[in-house]
């Protein structure tokens, strides 16, 4: 997943997206949180692509090489309808959604106003209801109001113990994180103007209103719905996963044991797996 001949980009009308496509059969599209981008489920993919469509984008959240036009909504409500944009220019149908992080809060609001193509919502650990974002994260949506901020707060960026502190990824990953791969989703908000346009125009907006809307329109989703959540999380704890699980109609909840948010590093075995049952078992639906 990370050659450049396996990158495609499709235009839409906010700009544009860079994807890896990859496997045959329904599709999964998958949804990655603020500063990473698509190579967040590069262990998950190859354990799912023998069976499945796997589509990884590039969001624009922060870790993306192009940034969006300059007029184009980069709020949680227009990332949204990004990914609805996105999944309806590659004519996909019945589309199994799955989200981590923030990007599981935009999952949820993509389902909750875009539900005509999305047929199975996976959530993992992710922000939810009034959780958005988690606490320890909150004082971002203000400081993205001043002048130079996103600027400021990229600069740390460059050094390798900040980045890997608990002002950035350290609580992210249990396990750690392949640090090339962390330094390059850092680099597009340290080095382009437009990235950081975008990025400030996410946090700007980041408001627990966009979750808990989202979450009473989707208690009319009866798509089928996975929550698969590792207890211990401390940005997002366990009883989101259980309040997720009572409010989707159709939903299941798999604990995903010895991991922290970023399941999709800590145990892709695990998530895949999850995934690949919950697949299975719905195919009838």
């Amino acid at each position: 997943m990370r050659t450049l001949e396996e990158i495609k980009e499709v235009r839409l009308p906010q700009g544009i997206v860079r994807y890896r496509d990859t496997g045959r059969g329904e599709p999964i599209v998958f949804v990655h949180g603020f500063m990473v981008d698509g190579r967040l489920w590069r262990k998950v993919v190859p354990l799912l692509e023998r069976d499945h469509r796997c589509i990884a984008p590039d969001w624009p959240l922060g870790s993306h090489e192009v940034p969006m036009n300059r007029d184009a909504d980069v709020s949680p409500v227009g990332v949204a309808k990004i990914i609805a944009d996105f999944i309806e220019a590659l004519g996909l149908e019945n589309v199994t959604l799955v989200g981590n992080d923030s990007g599981g809060a935009l999952s949820q609001i993509a389902a909750a106003e875009h539900p005509k193509r999305i047929g199975r919502l996976v959530l993992t650990n992710c922000d939810a209801y009034d959780n958005f974002p988690p606490k320890g994260f909150r004082w971002l949506v203000k400081a993205a109001h001043i002048p130079g901020f996103v600027f400021d707060m990229a600069q740390p960026m460059r050094s390798k113990a900040f980045r890997n502190g608990p002002m950035a990824f350290g609580h992210l990953a249990k396990h750690g994180l392949d640090q090339e791969i962390l330094e390059s989703w850092v680099r597009p908000g340290i080095s382009k103007r437009g990235v950081r346009r975008d990025i400030g125009k996410l946090l700007r907006e980041l408001k627990p209103e966009h979750t808990l809307s989202a979450i009473q329109k989707l208690k009319q989703f009866h798509g089928p719905s996975l929550i698969a959540w590792a207890p211990g999380d401390r940005l997002f704890p366990f009883h989101y996963a259980e309040r997720l699980a009572a409010d989707l109609p159709n939903a299941r909840l798999v604990q995903i044991t010895d991991s922290w948010a970023f399941i999709p590093e800590d145990q892709p075995e695990k998530l895949a797996d999850a995934i690949k049952t919950f697949m299975r078992e719905t195919a009838a639906a």
